[in-house]
């Protein structure tokens, strides 16, 4: 059994779904015997950890050319993050990988360089990234899968992300350059958190014996406790979404039926959509 994982995500605070997943598994991993380890890149909120010094640094896509030429640098895996990585590597000298959430920010060369060392990569997937060049399958607010079998220049046609050429170019950019072949080199298993994600890389190429499902998780302690704190609380009847408002994520269907419903939906996020929707339905 491998006694040392160092995990791998572009933000180490609880931002988001794979955050939250990552610190998760971190402290699952110490409950069981298992040391842990964390890569990241620099960022204000970030949790305090031993290994923050050899953390990447941090990158913006926004402000002005300097800026937006690093970041593009750190997508192809060029940069500071190579020699941060191998630091962490050198002084933690991890067993297992894990990777979460790492285009853009951090890039897959984190596991080409721990490949190259013999380390097992494990990958949980987060999205559809290694998919779609814009991560979230969508054109034109509907499901579009144009990208899943190679065809990436589909991104730059149709300029997926942000309606830019320039931005659409860089994606397409990661995209050849961190291409199905080098990814499946450098990855010993791709964790899906589904079924379907599951299907979906497989369908698109990648090597069925590397597919693995290993759903999210939670916290029967905590869930326990929850549920003797609201033992003496009254019930009622409701519908309930928790996670981030943004388009991928369908909660303005969802809204609009549940209008329709008999029973209130409560919803428990933040995100770009947030605003407009607590206008829209300020009466609700």
């Amino acid at each position: 059994m491998s006694r040392r994982v160092l995990l791998v995500n572009k933000f180490y605070y609880p931002r988001g779904g794979d955050c939250v997943v990552v610190l998760n598994t971190e402290a699952l991993l110490g409950q069981n015997g298992v040391e842990a380890a964390v890569f990241a890149m620099e960022y204000p909120q970030n949790l305090p950890t031993r290994y923050e010094k050899d953390f990447a640094s941090r990158v913006t896509f926004g402000g002005g050319l300097g800026n937006q030429w690093h970041a593009l640098q750190r997508t192809l895996g060029r940069g500071d993050v190579k020699q941060r990585f191998d630091a962490v590597l050198d002084d933690f000298k991890p067993d297992v990988v894990h990777l979460h959430n790492i285009h853009s920010y951090l890039s897959p060369v984190v596991a080409e360089l721990a490949h190259k060392r013999g380390i097992r990569v494990v990958w949980t997937l987060h999205d559809y990234k290694l998919l779609c060049p814009r991560y979230d399958c969508l054109l034109g607010g509907k499901p579009c899968e144009k990208c899943f079998t190679g065809a990436k220049h589909n991104v730059l046609a149709h300029k997926c992300m942000k309606g830019s050429l320039a931005a659409s170019g860089v994606a397409w950019l990661e995209a050849l350059k961190w291409n199905r072949r080098t990814l499946e080199k450098n990855t010993d298993v791709f964790l899906c958190p589904s079924e379907f994600m599951a299907g979906k890389m497989i369908a698109s190429g990648f090597d069925a014996g590397k597919v693995k499902v290993l759903n999210n998780f939670l916290d029967p302690v905590k869930l326990e406790q929850y549920r003797t704190m609201d033992a003496s609380e009254p019930r009622e009847d409701y519908y309930c979404f928790v996670g981030r408002l943004s388009p991928e994520k369908g909660i303005e269907d969802l809204l609009d039926v549940a209008s329709r419903l008999p029973h209130r939906l409560k919803v428990a996020g933040s995100g770009t959509l947030e605003p407009a929707l607590r206008i829209m339905y300020a009466d609700c």
